[in-house]
């Protein structure tokens, strides 16, 4: 056993503890500043990541984690999600009646279970970093206890996700049963005498359900749009962009790591019926609806569409155009959430009505979620244009068989840029009487949607080096 390798996790997982702790010590009006510590910790850590070497695989815990190109790239991306959240939160905290302390360690807590899921190499180990997510959400998602919406998201994810993890436990012990194996580079060894057991199958199909309700995908979507709206906005962002992202690097690797090639053929079929009806099904639910957290709930379902064209590409540049997607999806979601954080905690509500005339109260938030919902759209010179052109791509590339799958996402873009487009219009546009009231923004939260709106910018204009990353890191893969 390689301890050492688990460096990034121990300080993150380390420094839960310690913040769990100094909730004790800290008076009540200075609980809210251990965020900007919390954030100063994960800075950290993600500065320490460039000293790991990932060059070469390298195996812990009795070859149940990977230290390889894949888990670095991942681990970063929720670094970088994780500061922007901690931000968030602490302009979030009066919402919070108690607690402070405890919600930015179960944060940390919850980056712990990403990093860890992000190297996955067993059963065991997908299941426990997945579990570790899954039960600090249970908590993040109903921390305003004293709101009705927020304990009913808590209840609805609780019971959905126990469901989901049930699934999943009984699909290992399925895969186990007939395998032998809790191993993916062993259970890849085995692909001869595995492609044709009904067993084994069965346990992998429910695998996949199990991994596609933390995507959001179809049919294990409807917990989405009713806990993204009545979860705490930094909750909720951290959903749509942390647990999502865990989701994706858990399916590549069981899919390209773990089954044998033959057998995941055979599911592209059912890879891109799922991706087609997830992107319509997203978009269609997206037109009227009034809540921009619902709103993006349901772009989140159709965005794990998209990237679910890259799985479904079954091909080394739709993983790279899937992970290259999530880059830019991080900082055009946490640009969104930064401003709905805000609108919510001084003007009370996420209705499209409380950001008519947005551009009149803060020019800079008016503009970051402009740019926010004209990436969404896939509009260039922006990130998502680049994103959603590659997976594109990757799936035309593939032949006939997928030009009906490209005809349903181009449809889903087309039917996409009326909702994110409805948003813009109200910022600008809006025919209702505008409220004098301006929106006060502090250094750190400014500090963030600078950082989110260069990020939209910047991979849209100069996406060469994010790509060179993320073909790296889908380089461990097999095809």
């Amino acid at each position: 056993m390689n301890a050492s390798l688990l460096s990034l996790e121990w300080m993150i997982l380390g420094g839960g503890l310690v913040f769990l702790l100094l909730d004790l010590w800290t008076p009540a009006g200075k609980k809210r500043s251990l965020g900007y510590a919390a954030a100063a910790l994960v800075a950290v850590t993600l500065v320490w990541s460039f000293r790991v070497d990932a060059s070469t695989p390298q195996l812990a815990f009795n070859d149940g984690y990977v230290l390889d190109a894949l888990a670095l790239f991942f681990k970063r991306f929720f670094l970088i999600a994780t500061i922007g959240v901690l931000l968030m939160s602490v302009d979030f905290a009066d919402q919070f009646q108690a607690g402070i302390g405890e919600y930015y360690s179960l944060i940390l807590f919850a980056l712990g279970g990403m990093m860890l899921a992000a190297s996955a190499n067993d059963f065991t180990m997908l299941f426990v970093s997945i579990e570790l997510i899954t039960v600090t959400f249970y908590v993040l998602t109903s921390f305003l206890r004293h709101k009705t919406p927020s304990l009913e998201a808590g209840i609805k994810y609780l019971i959905l996700g126990a469901l989901s993890s049930g699934v999943m436990v009984y699909g290992i012990a399925l895969v186990f049963g007939s395998s032998g194996t809790m191993k993916f580079g062993e259970l890849a060894e085995k692909a001869a005498g595995l492609t044709h057991q009904k067993v084994f199958l069965i346990g992998a199909l429910f695998l996949v359900a199990g991994l596609a309700f933390k995507i959001s995908a179809f049919p294990f979507h409807v917990w989405t749009p009713d806990v993204y709206e009545g979860s705490p906005s930094p909750t909720t962002a951290f959903l749509a962009v942390g647990s999502k992202a865990a989701g994706f690097v858990l399916l590549l690797r069981f899919l390209f790591v773990a089954m044998p090639h033959a057998v995941v053929a055979e599911w592209s079929r059912v890879l891109m019926v799922m991706s087609g009806v997830t992107i319509l099904y997203g978009n269609l639910c997206a037109i009227p609806q009034r809540s921009l957290k619902r709103l993006l709930g349901y772009s989140s379902i159709s965005n794990g569409g998209y990237m679910l064209l890259g799985v479904a590409a079954m091909s080394h540049e739709g993983s790279t155009a899937v992970l290259y997607y999530l880059s830019g999806y991080l900082f055009t979601v946490l640009a969104g959430f930064l401003v709905i954080s805000i609108v919510v905690r001084q003007l009370g509500s996420d209705d499209l009505k409380a950001i008519a005339g947005l551009h009149r109260r803060s020019p800079l938030l008016a503009t970051a979620l402009t740019l926010a919902m004209v990436s969404l759209a896939g509009v260039p010179p922006l990130a998502g244009f680049f994103g959603k052109f590659l997976l594109l791509k990757s799936v035309l590339e593939q032949g006939s068989s997928y030009y009906w799958l490209m005809a349903v996402a181009v449809v889903g873009v087309v039917i996409s840029i009326s909702y994110y487009l409805g948003v813009v219009r109200a910022i600008y546009w809006s025919d209702r009487p505008i409220e004098p009231k301006e929106l006060i923004l502090g250094a750190p939260m400014r500090i963030a949607l600078y950082a989110c709106v260069l990020g939209m910018l910047y991979l849209g204009l100069f996406p060469n080096f994010t790509l060179e990353l993320a073909s790296r890191a889908t380089g461990v893969l097999k095809f």
